[in-house]
């Protein structure tokens, strides 16, 4: 495949030129997105057993996914930008092979300690999700950089969502190690055809240094008062999703529920159909309507702790709930990418790594928060929590909206 400098693919870009990328390329970068980020959230409904098999208490036990968040938000720190600095392809597929090896650490694991190092292994390269989504943005055509964010974050939040329904339903049938063993397989073969499939762009030699590209990370901060807003909101509205999707698995294990993994993972299909009525947010951002529909959203995040709070008595309310959280904190989501790259294409991939630090922290919080409020106030205690978070969110929104 032809070789083409970094310079001249941003100059093309910005000038409107540059080919839309493919819908089957699309397809591929929101598929291997999918993949990648299923890593982070298999354990969430493993919780349980977890817990029973390492001898961590239910307390504590959301500490596994704590690990995993802190650790990806290094990875963003630290990975994430050489996709500005270095090829991407080679990038991408070097960390997916890391990637399985990782995943087959957690697989095999035989102490606690070796299961979080693991995790934590699992955590930090789980970051290629945003090198993929960077790179996508920069081979779409201005016009259309919102609608393929849009696509290929669906991706992202189709795997978080559906990582439960594929855990719960391998661990019904082969254990909790068979979930991760099974990852790292197909980690193996996407890593294959993204090696065939990703345009080969060779970067121009360049002065900057890898301390300067990570230094330029934190002063993004500093001179982008959108990237500010934006990642603020990021961070309180993962916060509330994790803190639903965290503790879930408990109270549905419980009595008088007492659900199977298989059936508690199922609860991430009514999340996919959230996610996927969400995917036109970015096409909304496109057309400038980013900040009325990051009000609605965030106005329908809160009310979908209502119905959620009726969990052990209904579950179709919890459906309900899930349904509306979803595609509420996926249409911010794909709102906030979009605006956020579409201010300085020569740093698309600084600029997401520097966003989704808000978002990692906002889920490393909610994970621990949860559990802690779970085992102290029950159910109703974490949907209580859940609320309040997003009623800050959206009173965030409406301060900041100007």
């Amino acid at each position: 495949m032809e070789n083409v400098t970094t310079a001249n693919v941003g100059k093309e870009a910005n000038s409107g030129s540059f080919p839309s990328i493919s819908r089957k390329m699309v397809l591929l970068f929101a598929v291997s997105c999918g993949m990648a980020v299923a890593n982070i959230y298999y354990a969430q409904p493993l919780l349980d057993a977890l817990s029973s098999e390492f001898g961590i208490g239910h307390s504590k036990i959301g500490i596994i996914t704590t690990i995993t968040q802190i650790c990806y938000a290094l990875g963003l720190l630290l990975l994430v930008p050489l996709g500005d600095l270095l090829n991407q392809r080679r990038l991408i597929v070097c960390q997916m092979l890391l990637s399985v090896i990782a995943l087959f650490v957690v697989g095999t694991a035989s102490s606690a300690t070796v299961l979080m190092s693991g995790i934590a292994a699992v955590g930090l390269l789980a970051a290629i999700v945003q090198t993929l989504v960077a790179f996508a943005a920069m081979l779409a055509a201005p016009s259309e950089s919102g609608r393929v964010i849009g696509v290929v974050t669906s991706g992202v939040v189709i795997g978080i969502l559906l990582a439960r329904t594929v855990a719960g339903i391998l661990t019904d049938l082969a254990g909790w190690r068979s979930v991760y063993l099974t990852s790292a397989v197909m980690m193996l073969l996407m890593a294959g055809m993204l090696f065939r499939a990703l345009p080969n762009y060779e970067r121009e030699k360049t002065d900057l240094t890898y301390i300067n590209l990570i230094r330029s990370v934190i002063l993004l901060f500093v001179q982008d008062k959108t990237l500010r807003i934006r990642g603020v909101l990021a961070l309180l509205i993962f916060t509330a999703f994790s803190i639903l999707w965290t503790s879930l698995v408990l109270p549905l294990s419980a009595p008088p529920l007492s659900l199977s993994h298989s059936a508690i993972g199922a609860f991430g299909l009514a999340g996919v159909a959230g996610a996927l009525a969400a995917a036109k947010a970015g096409h909304l951002a496109d057309r400038g309507l980013g900040q009325r529909t990051t009000g609605v959203s965030l106005v329908l995040l809160l009310a979908s702790w209502l119905p959620i709070s009726f969990t052990e008595h209904t579950l179709l309310g919890l459906i309900i709930g899930v349904i509306f959280l979803d595609f509420t904190v996926q249409a911010v989501h794909v709102t906030n990418q979009s605006m956020i790259l579409s201010v300085r294409p020569e740093a698309r991939s600084r600029l997401t790594a520097a966003y989704m630090m808000f978002y990692s922290i906002g889920s490393a919080t909610g994970s621990i928060v949860s559990t802690l409020t779970y085992s102290y106030s029950g159910w109703i205690g974490v949907c209580w929590l859940g609320a309040s978070v997003s009623a800050v969110a959206l009173l965030f929104w409406a301060l900041t909206r100007s």
